[in-house]
């Protein structure tokens, strides 16, 4: 049986353990070092060569006017850590080097992995922390907030960008975060808006902040979205935010707007002792997922009967009945997407992850964060369509209202 070759990658690793004989991986980083460096050099060497048309060894006549003219000694930052380099220079000054460009002076590519740290929700002192364990040399907070300021442009461009014209489900809700103020920090609400398209795709519509909620400002959002190019919205999901609902039919006058069902539960439990908490979900289960409307309002009758002791509990869902109603109105299919938020509220729970850190110093920043985020969700949504989502398109094209949207905005997909 014939010897097995050794690969070009372990005849180099024998050689430089041979010749710095490492025992640690400090070692063995610092040997990493000492190769890193003639080897841009190398690299740079062979560029400048074809840059004049001879190498260094040939003979002057063969040299046009333009010629070497010593090397530019800088420390390029690497994934080892820093490494001096001599870059070669020619006398005209017009070699412009590929591998280690003109004022580069990081190589590692620590900006993608400084703005992942960060959209992961580390603090800057983290950041700059684990930059230096790892790689070896530090970052200070300010080149830390410059490098995450470069997506400012591209928040900015997304925060405006064109929306499509129809999303058949819309679903609203408010994350609070920690902001500095003048008058010390509070507590203030961002409100996020998620939208599934004809495609069944996932989408962060934007991001809104402000002091209070209320039809004004609500009726604001929803005319911001307008403009950037929704036309109509067939349902929106809430959890029964103030003015949300007064504010959205002022813009879209034909949207269905739809309570949280699992929202309204957990307002009803506040009523019920917890000895009781599992039969009385029980029962709501047998209301909200009855198969036809004349079974739902018959269990709910029966549930305003049994649990009557709690006259607190069941007035929350007197109150909100007409959502209940509603949805039989629908499939089952569409029924299981439009009655609750779940799905914006494991988006705020993305977001939750990163504002640990503290209070934010401006909307600008909560914004920053909170769009590295959303950045990383878009990835994991990709090529992912919602559950069932064939069926639920069946089921909404029968409905008269939400059907003819479906076929007039499906001819531009």
């Amino acid at each position: 049986m014939s010897k097995k070759q050794p690969t070009r990658g372990q005849t180099l690793a024998k050689a430089i353990i041979g010749e710095y004989k490492p025992k640690t991986v400090e070692d063995m980083q610092n040997a990493l070092k000492d190769v890193f460096g003639p080897m841009f050099e190398a690299m740079l060497n062979g560029e400048m060569e074809n840059h004049l048309g001879y190498d260094n060894n040939e003979r002057s006549e063969k040299a046009t006017d333009n010629r070497r003219n010593g090397y530019l000694h800088k420390t390029i930052k690497t994934s080892a850590g820093e490494v001096p380099i001599d870059v070669p220079r020619d006398r005209d000054g017009s070699f412009e080097p590929q591998v280690v460009q003109k004022r580069q002076k990081d190589v590692s590519s620590i900006e993608g992995k400084v703005l992942a740290m960060y959209a992961r929700g580390m603090s800057q002192r983290d950041i700059s922390a684990t930059i230096d364990d790892i790689y070896g040399f530090k970052l200070s907070a300010g080149q830390i907030s410059n490098i995450t300021d470069c997506v400012l442009d591209e928040l900015n461009e997304w925060q405006n960008r064109p929306l499509k014209a129809f999303y058949p489900f819309i679903f609203v809700d408010c994350i609070y975060v920690s902001m500095r103020t003048e008058k010390g920090v509070s507590d203030q609400p961002v409100y996020v808006v998620l939208g599934y398209d004809l495609k069944g795709e996932k989408d962060v519509l934007g991001l809104w902040m402000g002091d209070t909620e209320s039809k004004h400002r609500w009726m604001q959002v929803f005319d911001e979205i307008k403009s950037r190019g929704v036309q109509d919205i067939g349902f929106i999901s809430m959890d029964g935010v103030s003015g949300l609902e007064d504010g959205a039919k002022s813009i879209f006058k034909n949207v269905v707007v739809q309570r949280c069902i699992v929202h309204l539960v957990r307002n009803s439990l506040k009523y019920v002792p917890s000895k009781d908490y599992k039969a009385f979900t029980a029962q709501l289960k047998k209301i909200y997922g009855a198969i036809n409307l004349k079974a739902a309002q018959a269990e709910f009758e029966r549930f305003c009967d049994d649990w009557s002791k709690y006259p607190g509990a069941v007035r929350v869902w007197k109150t909100n009945f007409r959502h209940i109603e509603q949805l039989f109105n629908y499939g089952s299919d569409v029924r299981r997407v439009m009655y609750t938020t779940n799905a914006i509220e494991s988006v705020n729970s993305s977001f939750r992850k990163v504002t640990k850190k503290g209070a934010f110093s401006s909307e600008t920043a909560v914004f920053k964060v909170f769009y590295l985020r959303i950045k990383e969700l878009y990835q994991k949504w990709q090529g992912h369509a919602i559950r069932n989502w064939a069926m639920v398109m069946n089921q909404l094209i029968i409905d008269e209202r939400i059907g003819a949207m479906v076929q007039k905005y499906q001819a531009s997909i």
